[in-house]
């Protein structure tokens, strides 16, 4: 365990606020589990989210009242609440939304996805809970999660900002090109935007955090870091295909990826994609989520905890990327990304080398942009 996953401020303090917090999240995602139940969903899956997150709550509140041990309390309240984010997942893939219209303005909210995400935040507190760590520790850890959220949010949108710049050299010479070279010339002044993007958010990082270069990783590959990049993307296809074969026996269905519709269109874009994923997109990538962020997480997390964390960013920045399909579709999709984002952290976090995750990286896209490019093609 490192010295961020001990008490840091554990006290009297700590047996109180933290367990009353996490039953007060525990209560909001039980009543939200009850919306569907009070209309009438006679369904297992939210059936089971209630008896889980009740289970939460009640963990929380003998933790408060009692003298049991807090690894018991909080493995129970964070594997309880873990449970409810997987059944309200799964029942919001399934359309058991629960929606509730909301008085001020015409629109409704799924009340199944509150309890989705105040279950998540419920588990973060049982394992605060279970390593004793107390107010000033959660406070920490959410401010840092919250400024490392924008950082990531900010590298998804810098290229919006930087393609057009690299575009306006190109511009000139649209009208000249056929459809699809135009297609091409897009892909390649999206990926460079895109890189052009991530320094820019990168280097404001660094500048801000008063860090130089030296935080970047980068050294030259050993036989062992090798054994790591095999290894890498052997597992990470194997994770792909084991969520896959889950997705498929439960019924789960997932949304496609804006490039796959895309190049539905325009199967051509897919002969850029594949050398620009390994020199591209696998790099900045990797230097933005797991170089800066999930390292940035280890000053106030345990290293297993900030690869958590790190992908649990990763797989929400994605969220526009899959919104091609309705939110439990998206969900999946972000689960599965959340799934390979874990063994690419894992990677790094074992070999402390930006190169091992950016090639792996890099390597899967290339092999998803082929197989891709056979099916359209």
């Amino acid at each position: 365990m490192t010295e961020t996953a001990r008490a840091d401020d554990a006290g009297p303090i700590t047996a109180s606020v933290i367990p009353g917090l996490g039953t007060a999240l525990a209560g909001i995602t039980m009543v939200a589990m009850l919306v569907p139940v009070r209309r009438g969903v006679d369904d297992p899956v939210v059936w089971a989210g209630v008896a889980f997150a009740a289970a939460a709550a009640l963990a929380f509140l003998i933790r408060r009242h009692s003298d049991i041990d807090q690894t018991v309390s909080g493995s129970i309240a964070a594997g309880s609440s873990i449970a409810v984010v997987l059944l309200a997942g799964y029942a919001l893939n399934q359309g058991t939304m629960g929606s509730v219209s909301l008085p001020t303005v015409s629109s409704s909210i799924p009340v199944v996805f509150v309890a989705f995400v105040t279950a998540g935040l419920t588990a973060g507190v049982g394992v605060a809970d279970y390593f004793g760590i107390g107010v000033g520790g959660l406070k920490r850890r959410g401010q840092q999660v919250v400024v490392l959220t924008g950082v990531g949010f900010a590298g998804l949108f810098s290229p919006y900002l930087t393609t057009p710049v690299i575009a306006i050299p190109v511009v000139p010479f649209l009208d000249s090109f056929s459809e699809v070279q135009r297609t091409l010339a897009n892909q390649v002044v999206g990926q460079v935007g895109m890189a052009l993007g991530t320094v820019l958010v990168v280097g404001a990082f660094l500048k801000v955090t008063d860090r130089d270069l030296s935080f970047i990783d980068l050294r030259r590959p050993t036989l062992r870091d090798i054994v790591w990049i095999v290894g890498g993307i052997i597992v990470l296809f194997g994770v792909l295909y084991a969520i896959s074969l889950s997705m498929q026996a439960t019924g789960v269905e997932s949304a496609d990826h804006a490039t796959t519709q895309n190049a539905e269109k325009a199967p051509e874009m897919l002969l850029v994609l594949i050398p620009l994923a390994i020199l591209v997109i696998g790099p900045f990538e990797e230097l933005l989520y797991r170089n800066v962020i999930q390292k940035s997480l280890y000053e106030t997390f345990s290293r297993a905890g900030a690869v958590v964390v790190a992908s649990v960013i990763f797989a929400a920045v994605h969220v526009l990327a899959y919104s091609t399909a309705g939110l439990g579709a998206v969900i999946a999709s972000l689960g599965t990304i959340f799934g390979l984002s874990i063994v690419l952290g894992v990677i790094y976090e074992r070999t402390d080398n930006l190169v091992m995750p950016a090639l792996v990286h890099g390597i899967y896209n290339a092999v998803v942009f082929t197989n891709l490019y056979f099916l359209v093609g």
